[in-house]
């Protein structure tokens, strides 16, 4: 496990800490309002012009309010559930040391997928009409008979093979991992920068692939809106205003520190 591996590791833990911590604190409210509910008899109506009846409304409020404090309670434990089970599945992040390793090989698996829907299209084509020599050919190719019946078997649109748009897809997805992996590359031969400006500091660093702003104190408002309409955003972990480091951020930032500088200059 890489530092970055880790340290999703530990952020779903944390998430499924908080999931757990809800999800008791949900038992134990829903509990309270149900014995509170207890205290009062079945069927019992609310004695309307009895010197109860304020004391009684307000009884009956507080355990309503007890039941839905309860529901939150469960609904932010499935909020954190869901949080903890999402971690890791949003593909290969660029953060990741491992990213361009793990890259190359989803474009190795696809080059290997889009060969493969080729030869069977090429079967397919040879052997148009004839299904018994498409499922010899596909054994011949080292399918199982269970596979080879699937591939000669139409589809829902009366087709067999993969359509054109299978492969124009897969080709399209591995131009853009390979494009990912060039940037990926390109970054790792960047070298650090830092630029100190008028109450700033401009830093490109490629250890935490970040291209970041970072203040003395709280940011004025406008300020924080030129980097918010740049597309950077506050990180309380490193304490900058910050974007993931690529071309366009670089570009962007330099946007921003013409207006700061500018800003600063009026």
């Amino acid at each position: 496990m890489n530092h970055y591996e880790a340290k999703q590791a530990d952020r779903k833990a944390k998430l499924e800490a908080r999931a757990a911590q809800a999800e008791a604190q949900a038992a134990t409210t829903y509990d309270r309002a149900k014995q509170m509910g207890e205290a009062i008899p079945f069927g019992q109506p609310i004695l309307v012009g009895h010197h109860s009846e304020g004391r009684d409304r307000n009884y009956r409020q507080r355990i309503h309010n007890t039941f839905g404090k309860a529901f939150d309670l469960q609904k932010k434990a499935d909020h954190y559930v869901k949080k903890a089970a999402a971690v890791g599945d949003g593909g290969v992040s660029s953060d990741d040391p491992e990213a361009i390793a793990k890259l190359m090989r989803q474009v190795e698996q696809l080059t290997a997928n889009q060969e493969r829907m080729k030869k069977i299209n090429q079967v397919i084509r040879k052997h148009k009409g004839d299904s018994e020599g498409q499922r010899r050919a596909f054994l011949e190719l080292g399918f199982s008979d269970e596979s080879a019946q699937k591939l000669i078997a139409h589809d829902y649109a009366g087709r067999l093979g993969f359509p054109s748009y299978a492969l124009t897809n897969n080709n399209v997805n591995i131009r853009r991992i390979q494009q990912r992996i060039k940037q990926l590359q390109a970054n790792q031969e960047r070298e650090p920068v830092s630029i100190q400006g008028t109450g700033y500091v401009y830093a490109e660093d490629v250890d935490e692939n970040r291209v970041m702003f970072m203040f003395e104190g709280k940011p004025e408002k406008a300020t924080r809106e030129i980097l918010k309409r740049h597309g950077f955003r506050w990180s309380p972990t490193r304490g900058a205003w910050v974007r993931q480091l690529n071309n366009a951020a670089i570009w962007e930032a330099k946007a921003v520190m013409q207006l700061l500088n500018g800003s600063t200059d009026n």
